[in-house]
């Protein structure tokens, strides 16, 4: 294979992982798949970010995200 098709492949997986956190927000059954109403939270993210809170934004985000994962991987565990 490739250069460019190995590169292309780890680029597709990422952003197939990238919209795979959307549904896992459960953004999709609140919204649907409105877009704009996706990049409109996106960019009011990066705003945040770039603001003088953003590093109490990036904690805040992180911890909670963070919580989301662990339980998840225990109601896996659960199952297994």
């Amino acid at each position: 294979m490739r250069a460019w098709q190995v590169e292309r492949r780890k680029r597709t997986r990422h952003l197939i992982e990238l919209g795979g956190l959307v549904v896992k927000a459960g953004i999709v059954d609140l919204i649907g798949s409105d877009r704009a109403i996706i990049l409109g939270a996106l960019i009011w993210m990066a705003d945040k970010l770039k603001s003088d809170q953003g590093e109490r934004a990036r904690a805040q985000w992180a911890a909670k995200g963070k919580k989301a994962f662990e339980a998840d991987a225990a109601s896996r565990n659960e199952i297994d």
